[in-house]
Order: C-alpha cells, then sequence, then structure tokens
C-alpha cells in the first residue's frame, strides 16, 4: 500500500458524499487525520430513503445511515456532529466551526449539499430533507386525512404516492403544464401525469400560489384550498455560502475541474454542490442526485492525494412511484426526438431520448438489468436507426 505524510484532512458536510469522502480516503491508504464536521446531530445518513421506503415505512431508521456507529471510531475518523463550519481561512489552511473552535487542513473537501427552496413565509409548512422531516411527514401522513403538496417534483411525486399508499387525498400543485417537465421532457413526463390521476390525485398544472398557511393554500386566481398539512418541494439550492464567502470560483454550485478540484488547489467539492466539467458531455454540470454523492469522493480522495483522477459517471437516478420503478440515465439536454421501447400504456418500457439520432439518455420503467447496455449506447456516440431501438425484438447490444 501507497504510503503518504501524515498530514489532516478535513470533510465539511455530513451527508452521502462526506461519509464516502473519509471512507475512499482510508481505502486508498491514507493514514493521516480525517475530521469530519457535520451540521447534524445525526451520523451521515443516505436521503433517497427519506422520500422513498423509510417515509413509507418499508425501511427501518436505522437502514438509511451510511456507515455503523462504530466505524468512525474503528477508521480514525473525528467525526464532529451538530457543529457545522463557518467559514474557510485559505491562507492560514483553517476551518472555522460554529462552536468557535478551529481546525488546520492540508486538504479539504467541500460536502455541503443542498438546501430546499424555501416559499416565502410558508415556515410552517412541511420540508423534505432531512431525517426529521422525514418522520414529521410520515407522523403527518398517518394522522391525517388531505394533504396539499406544492411542486410536482420527484420529491413531491414521492411524497404524494406515499401519502396516496396510507390513503389520505392528495392535491399537487405544479406552474407547469406537466410534471418533472425540466427532468424529462413532456413525452414522459405524461407518464407520470397518467400515474397519479390513476391513483386518485387532484394533479392541479398551471397554477400559481400565492401563499401558504400550515393548513392551507390561497392561490393568486383566489382559491383556497384547505388541507390538514401542506409539503414544499419546490427544488432545492446548493450550500455554497461557505465556499463563496472563501472567495472560492462559484456559479451554480462550486466550480471544479473533471478531477472535483476548485479555484483553489488544496480544496475540493463533491456531492450537490459540484458543478463539475464532464469529460463526455462537454460542459459544466450540476446534479443533485445520490450517485453523484455515492461516486464522487472517490475521485476526489485520489486526487486529494495527488492522483490524476477523472469523474466521467452519466447523471443516474431513480424513482419508486406506486407499482412504478424505473432507473434513469444521461443527460436530456437538447434532444430532438423520444424513442419508446416497449408497452407505454402498462408501464413496462424504456424511453430514449435523442439528438441526431444519437442516445442522450434513457430510462428504464419496470424493467431491470438494462442500465448497463443503455449506458454504452450513451458513451459509444454513434448514430443508431430509431426504428430498430424501438424494436424489443432487437438486443440493444445490438446497435
Amino acid at each position: 500500500m501507497e504510503e503518504f505524510p501524515v498530514t489532516t484532512f478535513v470533510i465539511a458536510g455530513g451527508g452521502l458524499a462526506g461519509a464516502k469522502g473519509a471512507e475512499a480516503l482510508r481505502d486508498q491508504g491514507f493514514d493521516g487525520d480525517i475530521v469530519l464536521v457535520a451540521d447534524e446531530s445525526h451520523r451521515p445518513y443516505e436521503r433517497p430513503p427519506l422520500s422513498k421506503d423509510f417515509l413509507a415505512g418499508k425501511a427501518e431508521r436505522d437502514s438509511v445511515f451510511v456507515h455503523d456507529e462504530n466505524w468512525y471510531a474503528e477508521h480514525n475518523v473525528d467525526l464532529r456532529l451538530g457543529v457545522a463550519a463557518t467559514a474557510i481561512d485559505r491562507a492560514a489552511h483553517q476551518v472555522r466551526l460554529a462552536d468557535g473552535s478551529s481546525v488546520e487542513y492540508s486538504k479539504l473537501l467541500l460536502a455541503t449539499g443542498s438546501s430546499p427552496r424555501r416559499f416565502p413565509g410558508a415556515e410552517d409548512a412541511l420540508y423534505l430533507r432531512r431525517i426529521g422531516d422525514s418522520e414529521r411527514i410520515k407522523s403527518v401522513i398517518a394522522s391525517s386525512s388531505r394533504l396539499i403538496v406544492i411542486g410536482a417534483g420527484w420529491i413531491g411525486l414521492e411524497a404524494t404516492a406515499a401519502a396516496r399508499n396510507a390513503g389520505v387525498e392528495v392535491t399537487v400543485l405544479e406552474s407547469a403544464e406537466l410534471p418533472l417537465l425540466a427532468a424529462i421532457g413532456p413525452e414522459v413526463a405524461q407518464v407520470y401525469a397518467d400515474l397519479h390521476r390513476a391513483h386518485d390525485v387532484d394533479l392541479r398544472f398551471g397554477v400559481e400560489v400565492d401563499q401558504v398557511n400550515f393548513k392551507s393554500v390561497g392561490l393568486v386566481d383566489g382559491t383556497v384550498l384547505d388541507a390538514d398539512a401542506v409539503l414544499i418541494g419546490i427544488g432545492a439550492s446548493p450550500n455554497v455560502d461557505l465556499a463563496k464567502k472563501a472567495g472560492l470560483d462559484v456559479d451554480n454550485g462550486v466550480l471544479v475541474d473533471a478531477g472535483l478540484r476548485t479555484s483553489d488547489p488544496d480544496i475540493f467539492a463533491a456531492g450537490d454542490i459540484a458543478n463539475a466539467t464532464h469529460p463526455l458531455l462537454g460542459r459544466r454540470i450540476r446534479v443533485e442526485h445520490w450517485a453523484n454523492a455515492l461516486n464522487q469522493p472517490a475521485v476526489a480522495a485520489t486526487n486529494m492525494l495527488d492522483g490524476d483522477a477523472t469523474y466521467d459517471e452519466l447523471p443516474y437516478f431513480y424513482t419508486d412511484q406506486y407499482d412504478l420503478g424505473m432507473e434513469y440515465i444521461g443527460d436530456i439536454t437538447g434532444y430532438d426526438r423520444v424513442v419508446f421501447r416497449g408497452d407505454v400504456p402498462g408501464r413496462e418500457f424504456i424511453a430514449f431520448w435523442l439528438k441526431d439520432n444519437r442516445v442522450l439518455a434513457g430510462m428504464n420503467v419496470n424493467i431491470w438489468d438494462v442500465v448497463d447496455p443503455i449506458k454504452q449506447l450513451i458513451r459509444s456516440g454513434k448514430q443508431i436507426d430509431p426504428d430498430r431501438l424501438a424494436n424489443p425484438e432487437v438486443s440493444l447490444e445490438d446497435h
């Protein structure tokens, strides 16, 4: 195993990316000090279950944590919970913490994640980001008969599905004409609109919310809707204040190269905040999904140890709503057509987003073990025959 000089690496952020950063450093042979600071009182945990299995009561609380409670001590990771990083002194190589202390770093990994966008004046509404939020929403679902969800994105729709499965009436309010438009475009978004209507969700598109109270929502047209609770899922914003105050380059996240290096050679960023140059896509991309938080830290760790790794994984995410499970790989930006393969009404199909007959992205719905061939189609960059792509009799490997 390669040896490294004894030094201190600091990780700011106690989510999946922070925990995986510490794990990767140890796996790659770093035997110096690691200090992981987190503003939450819980040890690092994964967030997808908070709107999926944990919220739906299908997973126990302990299952969401990245490592068991002994892992950090066993791997000599100084885990400091409930103490946020508040400032970076780049000249002194120090991170100041909320408790007034400071810790020196040789290299620093920023993994500060993102926060839900707040609706003005709606602080009493439900938001979903942390484990306590999920527990509160679960309790509300168990004790409510009517719920209003503002925002038909992934969080809003997953929470809607959990509530409907528990027998709660749900009204979803969305300013766009369909759910998930920015993520998957209108052709596939219609599948999710149909899915939720089939489960008796009151979907209202093209509506503008004026004000929100804990148990009611007023629309711009004067309509007032009442419920037992209001959940808001209108997106998230990257937590970049720490980086911005330190003078790092920030624009829709912390700007990093393909090796996750910031504008300071001793500071790296991973997860939700990383607006990274992507070698395959040929542009910057910032992805707020689990796969980046899971996989980027290993690349950051390699380069913190003076390696030369590149992060070129394609964006990936998944969702489970009612009886529909799906995986998505790629990026739809600039697509000019969608090709469907399989049974769309029966919700067993693959959707492909194409540009100039080259596959940009694919989504498999209730069809499994096809992510790898879809990924190969995207990476190849070659033109394909859309009619053959749509034909389930033609193997995906034969394009």
